[in-house]
């Protein structure tokens, strides 16, 4: 664990929840993400929580906005299942030119033994960089998010910020 490296300056995170169904009421997810890294001293800037269609054009719409930003890290919960519907890995691939492979073994590793047994195979959650960007795309479950926030992505943020801005 890296938990003792230190940024000179605070993370900041935007949050993107892809659903048909659900809005900043019923968004359990989305407000998962960002109270448990708000733990951590995670910003998430004004505008920086949204929510989104299971549409690729819509999710590619925001994420390629907030790669003109300041933002750190974007962390999207929902649509990365086998469903039809389930096109945030489609609309979010292009836009990451390191991927992290480690991060979807390790969640399904963890899922599969901590959790959801052998359906953790239908999860294709991925994390990867875009420039010095860290892209992270998480089931949309509260437990999947809790999984991967607090057994893989707290953890090692602020040295996977490091490693990306040297």
């Amino acid at each position: 664990m890296h938990t003792n490296v230190k940024l000179n300056r605070a993370i900041k995170c935007g949050i993107l929840t892809v659903s048909d169904t659900r809005n900043f009421d019923t968004d359990k997810g989305g407000k998962l993400v960002q109270t448990l890294l708000s733990e951590i001293e995670v910003t998430i800037p004004t505008d920086s929580y949204k929510i989104v269609k299971d549409d690729k054009i819509a999710i590619a719409t925001q994420i390629e906005d907030w790669l003109t930003t300041d933002l750190d890290v974007i962390v999207t919960t929902g649509g990365t299942g086998i469903a039809q519907r389930d096109v945030t890995i489609e609309a979010i691939a292009p836009y990451i030119t390191k991927e992290i492979e480690g991060f979807g073994e390790l969640f399904r590793y963890l899922s599969y033994t901590k959790d959801v047994g052998t359906r953790a195979m239908l999860s294709r959650a991925v994390a990867g960089a875009h420039k010095d960007k860290l892209l992270f795309c998480l089931p949309g479950s509260t437990g999947a998010v809790r999984l991967a926030i607090e057994e893989l992505i707290k953890p090692e943020l602020t040295h996977l910020i490091k490693e990306l801005t040297k």
